[in-house]
């Protein structure tokens, strides 16, 4: 089972006003172990560009690389995983293509479907909204206590996504999150002075 670390930084250019790979070394130079690009703006040309030269900077760097629903794209850069949603290729198809040895993260927002990623084979889970966001439009928000509910019922890992800033981030963790993907607080500002707010 991989050992997630407490921040897992998705990226968002549009916000961050930046390029994907300007994003990464940034991110990288500050202490983030794992990455997920996801981009819904770019063609597919563009995203695997993007892809490429990030996938370059973080396996120099020793960091873990997720591409968000892509998976040619993530096979195509050897990326370390692919995180997929609910209305993406179904999971036992995503594995066979993939294999067993690279991660393959589940976006759920009930427990039911948080049940069908883990008995599926997911290696992670992606849970939320947790929180309030702007970033995407994903539902109400789940709130503290359904994350503790699904942490009873779940044994692998569970990222947390949604509206998570530093006000909220160690309350997260302590309610069962492995991981907590952050964008907004991250990507707003001076991304190097954000992420030291969550990398002690």
């Amino acid at each position: 089972m991989i050992a997630f670390p407490p921040l897992y930084l998705i990226t968002d250019s549009s916000i961050a006003g930046a390029p994907h790979i300007a994003i990464t070394k940034k991110a990288v130079s500050a202490g983030v172990k794992i990455i997920q690009l996801r981009d819904k703006h770019l063609d597919q040309r563009q995203f695997y560009e993007q892809c490429l030269k990030v996938r370059e900077h973080t396996k120099k760097n020793r960091t873990l690389f997720i591409v968000n629903d892509y998976i040619d794209i993530a096979m195509a850069v050897s990326a370390d995983g692919v995180h997929l949603g609910q209305d993406d290729i179904p999971l036992a198809e995503a594995r066979k293509l993939l294999g067993k040895n690279k991660i393959i993260g589940i976006s759920t927002h009930t427990l039911k479907q948080a049940k069908a990623a883990e008995e599926g084979g997911a290696d992670y889970i992606g849970f939320g909204p947790m929180y309030s966001t702007i970033t995407k439009d994903a539902g109400r928000p789940k709130g503290l206590a359904m994350l503790r509910k699904i942490r009873k019922e779940i044994s692998i890992p569970i990222v947390a996504i949604g509206g998570i800033t530093e006000d909220n981030f160690l309350a997260t963790l302590e309610a069962g999150a492995d991981s907590c993907a952050v964008i907004s607080g991250i990507m707003k500002g001076d991304i190097i002075l954000n992420i030291k707010k969550y990398i002690p």
